[in-house]
């Protein structure tokens, strides 16, 4: 049997791309949070509180994000 060179390339930008794209997840999640939260902040005159509160949410966010894009990615595979 033969390996399929198509199927391994595939694979692999998989892999890759998955590689390249989790710390951007784990950078944009709490930066986005703490825009949002500091906007807010000013906003409603409650600093610090809405930035911290979206900060945590953004790293939710995007742990969620690395673990829904590992899950599809381990599928393929």
């Amino acid at each position: 049997m033969v390996p399929d060179k198509k199927n391994d390339k595939v694979s692999l930008y998989g892999q890759l791309s998955m590689l390249v794209a989790i710390p951007f997840l784990l950078a944009v999640g709490p930066i986005v949070g703490w825009f949002i939260g500091k906007y807010l902040d000013e906003w409603l005159g409650t600093e610090p509180y809405l930035m911290y509160l979206f900060i945590i949410f953004g790293f939710i966010a995007a742990g969620k994000e690395v673990y829904s894009l590992v899950k599809r990615v381990s599928e393929k595979v």
